[in-house]
């Protein structure tokens, strides 16, 4: 049978209890009353780098013991955690910025304390991919949030295949020196017609949306001498593209008269018909696939 949990946040067992603290991504002042009386009233505090956090706490006078928990230490730590919790201390976590366990670490250690009927409550707060949503202008009946794109272009590539057709917003974040290559792909597979928005420094100084097509966000970017900051990528959906079905059942047709009559090979028709079309070079490529 389930423990229940008191309005405190113990189940009344003497059992500690664990808080997940979301703390401001950039913003100072964006953090809760709740948020600030649980750090003060904790016994512990968990945290992804404990510089980062104490930067945090010395800005509200908060004076409590701290213990790193990361990626690199979590298999560890997270065992030590819960013995703490089961001593009835009460623990919060809490990441650099945001809310626990989204992109950032602290679902071992949640799952690891729901095993041991530990008591875990959310203290909600922050989060960078449903500040840069909300504020996106891009469609937020539907959508999904899809964490870090992978490193390596290939597997990158085939990511955004996956929602080449999707029809909701999809959210992604991006490290600032990776996105001009993640927008090469993104125009190549979904093309430069695709709807994208570049949200970048989120309530921070230099809080910036950019809002576009992919091939002009693209442009932007690559005029700009440095990109600095955490980056969250928004691509709209697939029925925004408006391309017309029409033009793409001429692809093919399109692509073999530019062979014939300006003698291109084949990859630079495909290359001038993507263009003029507004898709991308892949569908140009799987419309030339069907003819075989």
């Amino acid at each position: 049978m389930a423990n229940p949990v008191n309005s405190h946040g113990g189940n009344g067992q003497g059992q500690g209890t664990l808080y997940l603290v979301g703390t401001p991504i950039g913003n100072l002042e964006d953090i809760s009353l709740r948020a600030l009386r649980i750090l003060k009233e904790v016994d512990l505090i968990a945290c992804e780098d404990t510089r980062q956090t104490q930067k945090l706490l010395n800005h509200y006078a908060i004076e409590k013991r701290t213990t790193s928990y990361h990626e690199h230490n979590e298999l560890t730590r997270a065992a030590e955690l819960i013995m703490h919790l089961e001593q009835g201390q009460s623990i919060a976590l809490v990441t650099d910025a945001g809310t626990p366990g989204i992109s950032d670490p602290g679902y071992r250690l949640v799952a690891l304390a729901i095993r041991h009927h530990l008591p875990v409550v959310p203290i909600p707060g922050p989060s960078a991919f449903l500040s840069a949503l909300v504020a996106s202008g891009l469609p937020t009946d539907s959508f999904r949030f899809g964490g870090f794109l992978p490193v390596k272009s290939g597997q990158r590539r085939a990511m955004l295949e996956s929602i080449r057709k999707s029809p909701r917003t999809q959210i992604f974040y991006e490290a600032p020196h990776r996105i001009v290559g993640t927008l090469e792909d993104l125009v190549d597979v979904l093309g430069p017609q695709r709807h994208v928005v570049i949200a970048r420094e989120v309530t921070k100084i230099h809080e910036e949306f950019l809002r576009g097509k992919a091939a002009e966000a693209l442009a932007e970017l690559k005029a700009r001498a440095e990109i600095r900051g955490e980056i969250t990528l928004l691509v709209g959906k697939a029925e925004e593209q408006g391309q017309p079905a029409v033009a793409q059942k001429n692809t093919r047709t399109l692509v073999r008269e530019l062979m014939q009559k300006e003698k291109l090979d084949q990859r630079d028709a495909m290359k001038r018909v993507a263009k003029e079309m507004g898709l991308s070079k892949s569908e140009v490529y799987r419309e030339l696939q069907k003819e075989k």
